[in-house]
Formats: C-alpha cells, structure tokens, sequence
C-alpha cells in the first residue's frame, strides 16, 4: 500500500489528478534455466516487488511519462513513435507501438511510475513496466486483449522496440503469477499450469553479486547458436525434430557428441534440465523441499560446468551454502555472468545467515553484497480506483 500511496501522491503534484494506479510483479525462476529459448519449460513466479504505474487520459493525443526512479520526464505524442534514447521510456511507447500496430487508435494519456524492484538485479523490472503499460492501457481504452495477449504484447515490445530479444518467460510470469504459487510454463504451448509452494517455513532469498561480466549477452546469443548447431546434428537422423524438447541424451551422445564436444554439453545440459524441471515439481507436490533444492544445485553445476555460463562470484555464493543446514537449494539465477544466486532458505535462519555470507563475500572479493527476502504474489492488476 506504501508504493501505491507514494505513486499516487507523486501523480498528483505532477498533473493534479486522481489517476488509476496498476501494478506489475518483478519474477523470479526457481528452476528451468536456458530452456526456453529451447521449447521446454520453465518454473518461475510473481514476487512482492513490482512496478507501480499511475495513469489518466488526457484530451489530445500528448504522452507524458514521468519516472520516480530516475527523476526524469519524457514527452512525446502518440503518432510520432521513436526511440527516446534514455531507455526506460522505450518499455512503454513499444507497448503503445504494440496496440497501435493492432490499429486502436489511442488517445494521449499521463503515466507516473516507480516501484520497489532492485534494478539490474535480475528480477525483471523492465518486463514488470511492459506489463504494468499493458495492462493499463488495455484497461484505459477498453481493448479487447486476453492475459495471454497483453504478456506476448510486451514481450513484443522488448523484442521489436527496445531491441532485446527476450523470451516470453518474464512477461508470462507478471501477468499470470498467482500468489503462493510457481507457474510451470511450458514454452512451446505457452499453457502454464500452477504448482502449489507451500513452503511456509521456508524463505527465498536472492543474494545480489553486484556484478555483470561482459560477456553475458555475446554468450547468450553463442549458447543458442550452439543448441541450434546440435538440433540440427539430431534432425538428420530424426527429421520430426524441432528442438531439444524432442531430444533424448541417448540422441545426444548417437549423434552430436563424437561431432562436436561443446555442442553436446550445452544440449545436454538442456534435455537434462527439462528432465529435472518434471523431477523438481514432483517433489514440489510431495512438499519434498529438500529434494527440490538438491535439483537447484545439480542446475547450478549443470550451469557451471556444462553450459558454462556461471562466475566465480555466482560459484563462490553457491559453494558457501551448499554445506549449511539450513540452505534446502541455491543456483544462479538468470542468463548468468554476474545477477542473483537464488538460495530456499529455512525462516528462522535467513536474516542472520545473509549478514553472515555478506561478511565472507566482501573479504573475498571487495564487493558489497546485496540480499533480498521475496515472497510469491499475484500477477499484473489495477490496485486503486480512479478517486480512491
């Protein structure tokens, strides 16, 4: 309630107006790393940090976006649509490129917004301002757009106007998550199904390396590349095969690793993450915590040493956990290179085990290191009505 009372009252000294205030969750991804730009499935969640976005209709067709975070206004008009060269404006005017491509002609409109996500963190911010956009804009000029449609809308907008190629895992899990649930997606289908994470004595917290290596996203696009490269190896012999997801590792060791030994730890990797992606959930429904964070770090040294996508600061949170008691499962969570370890953790022990992992991993490295506590939430909404 403190964000959106400090999002309204921001709006208000802004434009003198009550406005509609929606709300869009950051994400986290408790397993199924890399294996949705794979056709396979992946397993994440809403959390209690989000973007809040306030917004009004204005009479002519002016955008006036003001960011909290950064103190900035940017202004531009509906039908004269271009990069604004600051970025964050950009996740909202590729929504608006979105709708306008469907051919609604939208009027102008007043936005304010800021929230409680840790930028650069990994935990979706830009995804969650997409949605956030989406989702009011569909709701301000009454469009005719199911969840499914406002998530691919700005997954969209990421891919087509800001120029990531994003996949649609981010955007999926702000609309539809579900409080005290993970949603197992299935990437190919884009069918999700709920997983119940009633874990009450347990808590997820995400320890923050503050750092990001250089070579994240020319890693990504060579990891790809490299899947792409050992689907094709299989499809000569099988040509029904579209991805890994219609890959074994018997196929795998047949005809991709005496071609090429890289190729086959990166696609093996892959199918056995997909495999234990089904084992983790099992052990979900038997709320056999230990075990599904025993397949945290199996994903984590699958990461590390298979598609080689870690760091020594992910590595060095990792293997300071593992031993404890009190930790259940810990990985790197994320395209990798630097981000979030993402450690389930029992309650009582989080805070003080935090101070003390901070301690080792300054001495170790020089770097402060950020921890944060998230719990599961709803998806994307409105929070407050118009004179609320």
């Amino acid at each position: 309630m403190e964000q959106t009372q400090k999002i309204k009252r921001t709006f208000r000294e802004l434009f003198g107006a009550s406005p509609l205030i929606f709300r869009a969750p950051g994400r986290i991804n408790l397993i199924g790393e890399h294996t949705d730009y794979n056709q396979g499935w992946v397993l994440p969640a809403a959390i209690d940090k989000a973007i809040y976005l306030a917004i009004e209709r204005r009479e002519d067709d002016s955008i006036h976006l003001f960011s909290d975070d950064y103190s900035e206004h940017f202004e531009t008009r509906a039908g004269e649509l271009r990069r604004s060269g600051k970025l964050w404006p950009d996740y909202i005017l590729g929504v608006v490129e979105q709708f306008l491509k469907d051919g609604h002609s939208l009027g102008g409109f007043n936005i304010a917004f800021g929230g409680d996500i840790p930028l650069g963190a990994g935990l979706s911010s830009s995804a969650a301002l997409e949605c956030a956009t989406a989702t009011a804009l569909s709701s301000l000029f009454d469009l005719p757009y199911s969840r499914l449609d406002l998530a691919l809308k700005a997954q969209a907008a990421e891919n087509e106007f800001v120029g990531v190629k994003c996949g649609l895992m981010d955007q999926y899990a702000s609309i539809f998550g579900k409080k005290g649930h993970l949603i197992k997606l299935d990437c190919a289908s884009r069918e999700h199904d709920y997983v119940p994470f009633a874990a009450s004595d347990l808590r997820i917290v995400l320890f923050d390396t503050q750092v990001k290596h250089s070579l994240a996203s020319s890693a990504y696009n060579r990891r790809r590349e490299e899947c792409e490269a050992g689907v094709g190896l299989v499809k000569e012999h099988h040509p029904g095969v579209s991805s890994l997801r219609d890959v074994s590792e018997t196929m795998l060791r047949q005809y991709v690793k005496p071609h090429d030994e890289t190729v086959y730890q990166r696609c093996s990797y892959v199918v056995g993450e997909m495999n234990r992606l089904q084992e983790a959930c099992e052990h979900l429904e038997e709320n056999n915590f230990r075990q599904f964070g025993q397949c945290m770090f199996e994903t984590h040294y699958g990461l590390k040493n298979q598609y080689e996508v870690s760091c020594f600061e992910l590595d060095l949170l990792v293997e300071m956990v593992e031993t404890r008691p009190d930790v259940f499962g810990a990985r790197m969570m994320g395209g990798g290179f630097g981000g979030c370890t993402i450690n389930l953790v029992r309650a009582e022990a989080a805070e003080s085990l935090a101070a003390e992992i901070a301690g080792i991993y300054h001495e170790a490295t020089g770097m402060r290191l950020a921890a944060y506590f998230v719990s599961i939430e709803d998806g994307a909404g409105c929070v407050t009505a118009s004179h609320a």
